[in-house]
């Protein structure tokens, strides 16, 4: 059904890709069940414009670059859950508590294709979390008995020593991250522990908005789209490390939010001539992103705070946003007509590997007003 890609794991700080770093007396984190992950978005499937569809499965054997076969799709793997990519709101107030409780589960990642994912709160990637500049976020790691193995949390929206609250919580422990919000951006969370790659590759990132000064102006729609990689390891089981790690990525699928192709099959619905605002990250574990919506001009793009607006004195737009893993960025854009804009990696083989959706303005029903 799609194929692969991988890249080499860069070289991390004191061991960080090599080994297990759990120390006795190590925080640990606890509590409250996973959340349900929000409703799904509602629309008619929509068949993909133009001539962007995902290749059948190689059948050819593995090779050094990393590249494998896919097994035939599973025909009774359960339906995969759609990933609602709907902004939540900022918290409100300015001091948060929150709970990410680690859950080893399988995930459908695409139709017929289970993975046996490690996740936070159930679901990847792991819930959204918005708050303000300023603002004071304490998480609560737990990690259950019931878990296999240590994880942990980095924050790349925090300043904190990698040997404080980033260190691994063993099984059947909990503990505490605690840090402040003083720089604005889009930023990716993750679990550390060694060798974070897989960790990653598993399922084990999130995206963290921190509001500017002021807040960020109302729009029509907010979404927002984390687009990572997973190197299929076989049914039921975790992605294949031994792929994770090669220095020519060559992943299984490419995805939105941890699904192949979930929003050409339910695409994000807005409003003809309303401003449209996608928060995006690029979680890897390996490959960029240039993130594209055919048919729209970025009018706004805040990419690691580097921003071009509307109205600048050049009238210059954007036609991509590039990010590369970990990196992240606001869009703006105003579909200004009916129809069905599609949303991809230009990279297009990433694309053609899952990294694909709609967003469907209107009723969808493109009628030829531009052309007039």
């Amino acid at each position: 059904m799609l194929r692969r890609l991988a890249r080499p794991a860069a070289a991390m700080a004191v061991g960080l890709l090599a080994g297990a770093c759990v120390a006795a007396g190590q925080p640990v984190w606890t509590e409250a069940p996973a959340a349900a992950l929000p409703g799904p978005v509602t629309s008619a499937s929509a068949a993909l414009p133009g001539p962007v569809t995902s290749p059948p499965a190689a059948a050819t054997a593995a090779s050094a670059t990393g590249a494998a076969v896919l097994p035939t799709p599973d025909p009774n793997a359960p339906p995969y859950q759609l990933y609602d990519a709907t902004a939540p709101a900022a918290l409100p107030g300015t001091d948060h508590t929150l709970t990410l409780t680690v859950e080893e589960k399988d995930v459908t990642i695409a139709t017929g294709y289970v993975v046996h994912a490690w996740t936070f709160n159930g679901q990847v990637p792991g819930p959204v979390i918005r708050v303000h500049y300023g603002d004071t976020v304490r998480v609560h790691l737990i990690n259950p008995a019931t878990s296999t193995m240590p994880h942990s949390l980095d924050f790349h929206a925090s300043q904190v020593a990698w040997n404080g609250p980033m260190q691994s919580v063993n099984p059947g422990h909990d503990g505490w991250y605690i840090w402040h919000a003083d720089y604005a951006g889009v930023w990716m969370y993750h679990c550390g522990t060694a060798p974070a790659i897989d960790h990653i590759a598993n399922g084990m990132y999130g995206m963290v908005i921190v509001e500017p000064r002021g807040g960020l102006p109302k729009v029509d729609k907010e979404f927002t789209i984390v687009q990572s990689e997973w190197y299929f390891g076989g049914q039921g089981k975790p992605s294949d490390f031994n792929r994770v790690v090669v220095t020519n990525p060559a992943p299984d699928f490419v995805v939105f939010n941890g699904v192949a192709n979930q929003y050409k099959d339910h695409p994000l619905l807005v409003d003809t001539g309303k401003t449209v605002r996608i928060f995006v990250l690029d979680a890897g574990p390996n490959i960029g992103t240039s993130f594209h919506v055919v048919g729209t001009i970025f009018n706004t793009v805040i990419k690691e705070g580097v921003a071009l607006l509307p109205g600048n004195a050049g009238g210059w737009g954007s036609q991509s946003v590039d990010l590369a893993p970990a990196q992240g960025a606001i869009v703006q854009f105003v579909p200004a007509e009916d129809g069905q804009y599609v949303m991809v990696d230009h990279a297009f083989t990433y694309a053609t590997h899952g990294a694909l959706g709609i967003v469907q303005a209107g009723d969808g029903v493109y009628k030829g007003s531009s052309q007039k």
